[in-house]
């Protein structure tokens, strides 16, 4: 398959922008979703990534960035679509609040007006809790359900891989899924991205700038990268969220006529490479950046 055709499944068209991928699978699975409310946090979105909107400057991490928050929201609903095709039900209220979640998820990692520290990523350790504080903010200053901060507050948590989703308190089977979905398709959007091997020296800096890596130089980031997914990463996806990201079959067989599913299959991909050039190289840093020579696109608008 060519790169456009992939960049187009993966980031929803060849330019990069998810919004009407986004738009078009969440009127698949209930035609009267709120599309004015999910595209205006689309906007509203950009806007705060770039600086532009009030309350919030000019300071995009380089890897929990915006392309991110928009990746992780086109899995999330796509793993929506994927579960309504298995005969899964979700009300319209749902599927925007997940959305509205996977938005916001890592916004934690922004500076507002009033913040005193040089880089979002020095908040790197609590981010969620952050992100959290500012999609209430973002409900209650506008025509949003009140009742949508809760259940979006619960749904970010899932994020945080130092916390466990099953012992939270879910108003609603609905919300628990969603809160299910939005986890995985955070990391299924990271680990699946076709730059995500050359993003992990930046992932390194935003630890360090947090004080919350425990590694010592991104290469030893990278080494540890492959047993981290063998460990951590397969045991949240496929026990603490119930295995919910096998709905990309689902999704990709109605959605693209596509028998597959093409996240972990990147995954697979992604973490064999990585496998295989840190066998090679061992402690080699310039021998590793010859394997890995994409650029990573940087969308700020």
């Amino acid at each position: 398959m060519d790169t456009h055709h992939m960049t187009e499944i993966f980031e929803g068209d060849k330019h990069g922008d998810s919004h009407e991928e986004i738009l078009q699978i969440a009127l698949l699975i209930h035609p009267s979703v709120d599309c004015a409310l999910i595209s205006q946090a689309h906007e509203d979105l950009t806007r705060i990534y770039s600086g532009t909107f009030p309350g919030f400057r000019l300071s995009s991490p380089k890897y929990h960035n915006l392309r991110h928050a928009r990746l992780v929201a086109l899995a999330a609903v796509r793993l929506f679509h994927g579960l309504w095709c298995e005969g899964k039900t979700f009300s319209p209220e749902t599927v925007t609040q997940g959305l509205l979640s996977a938005f916001f998820h890592d916004t934690g990692m922004l500076l507002t007006d009033s913040d005193t520290a040089l880089t979002g990523s020095e908040y790197f350790k609590y981010h969620e809790e952050r992100s959290v504080t500012f999609v209430q903010r973002y409900i209650e200053s506008s025509t949003i359900p009140t009742f949508y901060a809760g259940n979006c507050a619960l749904i970010i948590r899932c994020t945080d891989l130092n916390r466990d989703p099953r012992t939270f308190a879910f108003p609603s089977e609905e919300i628990r899924l969603a809160g299910q979905v939005v986890g995985s398709a955070d990391i299924l959007a990271q680990m699946a991205d076709r730059y995500y091997l050359e993003c992990l020296p930046l992932l390194f800096q935003e630890q360090k700038d947090g004080d919350a890596h425990k590694h010592d130089s991104p290469l030893e980031l990278m080494q540890r990268t492959a047993q981290f997914y063998h460990t951590t990463i397969t045991e949240r996806l496929q026990i603490v969220f119930d295995d919910i990201s096998r709905a990309m079959y689902s999704h990709f067989r109605e959605r693209w006529n596509i028998e597959g599913d093409f996240y972990s299959n990147s995954i697979r991909k992604n973490v064999a490479y990585l496998e295989t050039i840190i066998a090679r190289c061992k402690s080699e840093q310039d021998c590793l950046k010859r394997h890995l020579r994409r650029t990573p696109p940087a969308h700020s608008s």
